[in-house]
């Protein structure tokens, strides 16, 4: 069971995880809101991954990563 509060290395990684999903993204032209579309998920998820404001599931990261084109080694490295 996760320790309450996360370390900080957590979060830190989390964020670095969204600013991957957000370069992608932004590299394809995509908004927020066309991302989701295309992934099945809500504009308020992608927003929630690229900020890190919360854990992700490993499914959303990789429906996002195929939309993006990319494998998802590159979204979490």
């Amino acid at each position: 069971m996760p320790t309450d509060p996360l370390p900080a290395w957590v979060l830190t990684r989390r964020q670095a995880i969204g600013d991957g999903v957000r370069a992608a993204r932004v590299e394809r032209k995509l908004s927020q809101e066309k991302l989701g579309e295309m992934a099945g998920l809500d504009r308020k998820t992608i927003n929630r991954i690229e900020q890190g404001a919360h854990a992700t599931l490993i499914d959303h990261l990789l429906l996002i990563a195929d939309v993006l084109g990319v494998p998802l080694a590159d979204l979490v490295r």
